[in-house]
């Protein structure tokens, strides 16, 4: 096998490499939410989709075969092997195979493909692929879309005929129609263009697809982009691979936020883990991995020994041609700590909660049980049998996407675990600001205590007490909506 290539780490911005992450992330989630509701009808508006039993016996918070089979391909690119080598190709294909000798549920398509090789290798699996369909007269099933997000990670710095390429000969792996490759690499375009920029434009990535087929993927996006076209419009036949991308497309478009997204791609029903998985990894690439709420990443779970944390980690890997940064993150077991704020104090709203540093999380109390880091941590920093909530925050102005979201959240997290009987410990690299933030806003949100109150309480707890200017603001926008909804 070759040695995995080695290639210089792609610079991107803090807002980017969210948004890589979201690929991933919102992906496993979409897949999670719908898995219940999988070949179920239609859902109102008024449902809110919820994370259950999935009809395969897939537990609550499991992805199932569509993130899975995005697994070996996120891996590959994580390890910093590239998609245009053949012994890479040879793993992802050999990866799919062991998975699925015991997998709840394997797509029809996919199985018959995967059991039936001559030799585990690409070139035999694409060869089965083409004569699959040379015998059935069809291989249009959405199993190729739904795995592909992840490809468009190791191509953020290259060319997109490059990623056009890897999307379709991986496409063609187990699927091998025309509708299947075009399809991804329309998708992979579109998630490597939200990547970069942040906006949705999925009509300019139709040139990269043979010159024949343009028209009629003009007149399959435009209807899918249609003012007030929902999922629903888009349900029967919607494991075709054509029909999912317009209803993961209009669940996209059509939505105010990324929640909204996937909820919108569950109620649209049939195939819904599929199309809300292939909705995900846009909406992800678009709003960003911070977007994706905490409550359920705490839920996601299905390739063995991998939650949401180690989704975080294998993203940036891939989006970073495998290299992490000048600090080891995400790889280092441990992040550098600062010894002079080796802090651990009480909250001072609530006993069961201790805020402090990163350097406490060497010397916790026994008691606590659950960790929420507002910063980064390496992979043997929490210890072992804690449950360890991390959280996107970027300490700077400018360069969080989803702040008040995100704020929110860890403060209404710890209210969740603390309900749930757990002790936490909410901590950032110096516990000097962002652990300042959300303890206020804890004590504010959750206790009913005054936010100047709050603040003054939390500075005479944490010696180093200095949050920034646009977390305080922030947290007083969190407190005064707060107080208008109670007031309503």
């Amino acid at each position: 096998m070759r040695t995995p290539q080695t290639r210089s780490s792609i610079h991107l911005s803090t807002q980017q490499l969210d948004r890589a992450v979201g690929v991933v992330l919102a992906s496993a989630a979409g897949d999670a939410l719908g898995s219940q509701y999988e070949f179920g009808p239609p859902l109102d508006d008024a449902v809110t989709p919820e994370f259950g039993v999935g009809v395969f016996g897939h537990e609550m918070g499991e992805w199932t075969d569509d993130t899975s089979m995005a697994m070996p391909i996120l891996q590959a690119l994580a390890d910093g092997r590239e998609l245009d080598d053949d012994a890479t190709l040879d793993v992802i294909v050999t990866r799919w195979q062991e998975w699925a000798l015991n997998a709840k549920d394997v797509g029809s398509q996919t199985r018959g493909v995967l059991s039936d090789l001559s030799e585990t290798t690409a070139q035999a699996a694409t060869s089965r692929a083409e004569s699959f369909h040379r015998t059935t007269g069809r291989s249009a099933g959405n199993g190729s879309l739904m795995r592909t997000g992840p490809v468009a990670l190791g191509y953020l710095d290259r060319a997109e005929e490059d990623l056009a390429n890897a999307a379709g000969r991986i496409a063609q792996l187990t699927h091998w129609e025309d509708d299947n490759v075009d399809a991804c690499v329309i998708w992979c375009l579109t998630i490597r263009h939200a990547v970069l920029t942040g906006t949705l434009d999925v009509r300019a990535q139709i040139g990269w697809v043979p010159i024949d087929r343009r028209a009629r993927w003009q007149d399959v996006i435009t209807e899918a982009l249609a003012p007030g076209m929902h999922p629903r419009d888009f349900r029967q036949g919607n494991g075709w691979v054509v029909r999912a991308l317009q209803a993961a497309l209009s669940a996209v478009a059509g939505a105010t936020s990324l929640r909204d997204a996937l909820e919108r791609a569950v109620r649209g029903g049939q195939d819904t883990d599929t199309v809300a998985s292939i909705a995900g990894s846009l909406a992800g690439a678009m709003y960003g991995g911070s977007a994706v709420p905490l409550d359920w990443k705490r839920k996601l779970h299905g390739w063995p020994g991998v939650d949401a944390n180690d989704l975080t980690r294998l993203a940036c890997l891939a989006a970073r041609h495998g290299q992490p940064d000048s600090e080891g993150w995400p790889s280092a077991g441990l992040m550098p700590v600062y010894t002079r704020s080796d802090y651990l104090f009480r909250h001072p709203h609530d006993a069961g909660v201790w805020v402090g540093s990163l350097a406490a999380l060497a010397r916790l109390p026994r008691e606590v049980d659950a960790v929420v880091s507002l910063c980064r941590v390496g992979t043997e920093q929490v210890p072992h049998g804690v449950e360890s909530v991390q959280v996107w925050l970027v300490d700077q102005p400018h360069r969080n996407d989803n702040l008040d979201a995100v704020l929110t959240d860890a403060a209404d997290v710890i209210a969740d675990l603390r309900a749930a009987g757990h002790t936490v410990f909410v901590h950032c690299a110096e516990g000097r600001s962002r652990t300042s933030a959300v303890a206020a806003l804890y004590g504010a949100r959750h206790h009913d205590v005054p936010l100047t109150q709050a603040w003054q309480d939390v500075q005479a707890t944490l010696p180093r007490f200095a949050p920034q200017t646009f977390l305080r603001e922030a947290v007083e926008r969190m407190v005064t909506a707060d107080n208008d909804d109670r007031a309503e």
